[in-house]
């Protein structure tokens, strides 16, 4: 496909990225009512690519939204997008690449049938306005929005639903325009950021919230997996405040940040703020490791 700009996969063929747009009744638009997942790329490859199309038919299959393709033509369509937008990006750069799929168009007339509307697209990830926090660690706040609660519903499904995360931000970041939000439950206990799962390091063990309360991250698990290859104990269980106080060491993971050290929590200092911790940085070293490259040195390239 020749063409000089990105393209995207929309609706069952590729598309120049400029010539695609979203019809203003679509239900995804209207109300939220899609899923998504999202894979990087490292040097252009994407990254547990597999996994993450799992979980996006997942998250589907929760909405009842049935996409009408296999999970391995949305992994073919996502390398073709990816292969041909990665040539355009500049030396050092990677992507996100996203499936992003609504229910379709809000039906009108009598007989308008609705099909969902399938979108994988690209963008850069914005290592520059990233890179210090692996300078100087992430500052978490916990706002007063608590995560919504499971039984409403479940926060396991990637869907195009983030107010809540959205509205946690906003406070966390009147706060302190650098801060990164982690929501805490209705019991006090810590849940996720909006893209984001949190560890805490405390005598040797590692420790993260359950999954039934947040979004089972991709890099989540590869975390808890390479902790164990590493014989380090982890832990899934409820982690409140004084956790995230006391720890000795605290990170964060997410599919863009890989694995990123946290230097304070509300304010109080993790680890004399001094990060990453030992264990932090075992698991930053293996992660890069299975990435075929350093992760924390592309995010320190950008530093201004």
């Amino acid at each position: 496909m020749a063409q000089s700009g990105p393209i995207v996969f929309f609706n069952g063929e590729l598309k120049p990225e400029s010539q695609v747009g979203i019809s203003i009744r679509d239900r995804g638009y209207i109300y939220g009512d899609a899923v998504f997942d999202a894979a990087r790329t490292f040097n252009g490859t994407p990254f547990r690519l597999p996994e993450h199309v799992r979980r996006l038919y997942d998250s589907l299959r929760y909405l009842r939204i049935d996409p009408g393709m296999e999970p391995r033509e949305m992994e073919d369509w996502s390398r073709q997008v990816v292969e041909h937008n990665y040539r355009l990006l500049p030396p050092g750069q990677d992507m996100w690449v996203m499936q992003r799929i609504s229910r379709g168009i809000e039906p009108i007339l009598p007989g308008d049938e609705m099909r969902p509307t399938v979108l994988i697209e690209t963008h850069p990830i914005p290592f520059a306005r990233r890179a210090s926090l692996y300078r100087d660690g992430a500052a978490i706040f916990t706002p007063s929005v608590p995560r919504v609660p499971p039984r409403f519903i479940s926060p396991r499904a990637k869907t195009h639903n983030y107010l809540n995360l959205i509205l946690g931000d906003l406070e966390a970041q009147a706060s302190d325009p650098d801060a990164w939000a982690v929501l805490l439950d209705e019991a006090g206990n810590l849940t996720e950021g909006r893209g984001s799962n949190i560890f805490l390091v405390k005598n040797g063990t590692v420790a993260t919230p359950k999954g039934q309360y947040v979004l089972e991250g991709i890099t989540r698990g590869v975390a808890m997996n390479l902790a164990s290859g590493l014989d380090i104990p982890v832990e899934e269980r409820d982690l409140d405040l004084y956790d995230a106080y006391t720890a000795d060491e605290a990170f964060l993971t997410s599919t863009s940040l890989c694995i990123c050290p946290i230097s304070s929590v509300n304010g109080t200092p993790v680890a004399g703020g001094k990060a990453p911790g030992v264990i932090t940085r075992r698991l930053m070293d293996a992660f890069s490791d299975l990435a075929g490259m350093d992760f924390e040195e592309q995010y320190l390239a950008h530093l201004e």
